[in-house]
């Protein structure tokens, strides 16, 4: 009997040892591919519902469903970029051809306001003087830090060519996800429920609520910080607010970097003299605009999970400083598991002493 004993023992940990091993070997070969295929997966199940809408219109063709939807991505993606580069590539050649009429009409005096803080008035002071004195000299200055900064600008350029491989992998797995997501759900579902047990369709029901949650809440706060920014833009007198609307929604996709859009004008209304209009969308951008960011994504998250708000904002912020953008989803989607575990373990605390009490007028003398 110990002999079989042993023998079973033997085997399981030779078993264990294999399936450690495979594991750890498919991580090194996967590892690179991990953050395109959770987007894909983001992706998949965020569109579903269009995805078997269509399915549905072409008779249950998965294959060329998936083929559309993939399409519609990329375009969805795509086009945005392409006109957000054209036009990116046009204002700056206006901004160039401004900046430099700016500095030919000579010295310009920085606002009160802004020359009379301590250290930073004097220095910009000092650089526009020296830019409207020698904007040659101020060129050469330029390409010599430039040069200096070699490595990081390929370093720069190669980040942005990374990132544009993984969204091209992200897209290619979408089309796969598309077509056979419902099988591949179910698989993990029942090797889950091998492990965890019945318990485990909780746990991916809590994944699946988060996972929409965040990508509206990611829209939504896009959208009303693209239409409070327009309405800034608006007041302060600048010329296309609309453009200037549509591009803020764009560029507030990504996390605080709506700063960039309105700051810039800000400051840029400041320095030709409209002091009131630049201060003024400043501080709506500062107290408004970037506030949004902060508030509407945590409460549609926290209000469709249930989930307290403070923990949902911690979620976003710690995901996505420990896994990048893709940590915006997988911050909240952790918790979110986290919460249900902690909910069924109070569950099943209280049903397991509401069987250990006594009914009532029974164990009383």
């Amino acid at each position: 009997m110990s002999d079989l004993v042993a023998a079973t023992l033997t085997r399981r940990i030779i078993l264990g040892l294999l399936l450690g091993g495979l594991v750890v070997l498919s991580y090194a070969v996967l590892h690179l591919f991990l953050v395109p295929v959770a987007w894909a997966v983001i992706l998949a199940y965020a569109t579903w519902p269009l995805y078997a809408r269509l399915r549905l219109l072409l008779r249950g063709n998965a294959t060329g469903s998936a083929l559309i939807m993939t399409l519609l991505l990329t375009a969805a993606f795509v086009l945005p970029l392409l006109w957000l580069s054209a036009l990116l590539r046009g204002e700056m050649t206006t901004a160039y051809a401004a900046v430099a009429t700016y500095l030919a009409q000579g010295p310009h005096p920085l606002p009160e306001f802004i020359a009379g803080i301590p250290w930073l008035g004097e220095w910009l002071q000092e650089f526009l003087d020296q830019l409207a004195a020698d904007p040659a000299a101020v060129r050469a200055q330029i390409g010599h830090w430039v040069e200096q900064r070699t490595d990081e600008l390929m370093n720069l350029l190669g980040g942005v060519g990374r990132n544009a491989a993984k969204f091209g992998l992200a897209l290619v797995a979408v089309f796969f996800f598309y077509r056979d997501g419902e099988s591949l759900l179910s698989q993990v579902r029942r090797v889950l429920r091998h492990f965890v047990g019945a318990r485990v369709d909780a746990y991916l029901a809590a994944v699946g609520v988060t996972t929409k949650a965040v990508v509206y809440g990611l829209v939504l706060t896009a959208l009303a910080q693209g239409a409070l920014a327009g309405l800034g833009y608006w007041a302060a007198g600048i010329q296309a607010p609309v453009l200037l609307a549509a591009l803020t929604v764009l560029v507030a996709l990504i996390p605080f970097a709506t700063p960039f859009v309105w700051g810039s004008i800000g400051v840029w209304l400041l320095l030709n003299g409209r002091l009131v209009a630049g201060a003024g969308l400043l501080l709506w951008g500062a107290l408004v605009v970037s506030w949004v960011n902060n508030l509407i994504r945590p409460l549609v998250i926290s209000s469709a999970t249930r989930i307290p708000f403070l923990l949902v904002m911690f979620g976003v912020l710690g995901g996505l400083a420990a896994f990048g953008l893709v940590g915006l989803f997988l911050g909240p989607v952790i918790l979110a598991v986290l919460m249900a575990v902690w909910r069924e373990w109070l569950e099943e605390t209280q049903a397991q002493a509401a069987a250990a009490q006594p009914p009532d007028g029974q164990g009383r003398e």
